[in-house]
């Protein structure tokens, strides 16, 4: 029997820390093994729980979400580490602060009036290691925030140069928010080929998901803000 997916919520509004936990509680295959009141409370509680997933509020008191991911995804990269994905909760599909999370490794964000369906597929994708990018919502939101990111540093331009001209063209489809169905389409490739491509784009880039190959993307240029 396959283990349950271990969730834990990190909020510090009481109702929506408990709110969410009955709804996944109430899914099967998820477990909510722990709550945390901020992000320090988020750190430590990972660290002792293992938990595979982390919804994760951005606007908390002393240490906020964003540092509380950086910390917690950093923590999971190390050898022997149990793998975690943190999954952002925002109230607003533009919240300037989402994209500066999603730079500090989580792997998507949700909207905290998603529903009890929208919440369970969210920590699924997460929770098996693949990134939460939306193709309308998420591509706008990386897309209106890339222009607060640093100019394009050297080093990030110079890894783009290791990728094929195919592989390249994949990263700029997955930046501009499309899935690999749509990607095999576009490039009248098999959908097979596509996650061959992805697999090999985030080796060579050494990045962990979808998310953070867009986010690359548009912080090196090769995709500009509004493209797509």
């Amino acid at each position: 029997m396959t283990p349950p997916i271990r969730v834990l919520i990190a909020d510090d509004q009481v109702m929506v820390r408990q709110g969410f936990s009955v709804l996944l509680n109430a899914e099967p295959g998820i477990e909510v093994v722990g709550q945390a009141v901020d992000g320090a409370d988020a750190v430590a509680r990972t660290a002792r729980l293992a938990p595979h997933v982390v919804l994760m509020d951005i606007r908390m008191p002393g240490l906020g979400g964003i540092e509380a991911t950086r910390r917690i995804t950093a923590a999971a990269g190390a050898p022997d580490a149990a793998p975690v994905s943190v999954l952002v909760l925002t109230t607003f599909d533009l919240d300037e602060y989402v994209y500066e999370a999603l730079r500090a490794g989580a792997s998507g964000f949700l909207l905290k009036d998603a529903s009890a369906a929208e919440l369970a597929h969210a920590v699924r994708v997460v929770a098996r290691g693949d990134a939460l990018l939306a193709p309308n919502v998420t591509k706008r939101l990386i897309s209106a925030f890339a222009r607060t990111a640093d100019a394009p540093r050297a080093p990030l331009k110079d890894r783009v140069g290791d990728l094929t001209e195919r592989e390249t063209e994949v990263l700029s489809l997955i930046a501009q928010g499309l899935s690999n169905a749509e990607i095999a389409t576009r490039l009248v490739v098999a959908e097979q080929t596509v996650k061959t491509h992805v697999g090999r784009i985030l080796v060579k880039l050494r990045l962990r998901d979808r998310t953070q190959a867009a986010v690359f993307a548009y912080e090196t240029g090769l995709v500009r803000t509004g493209e797509g």
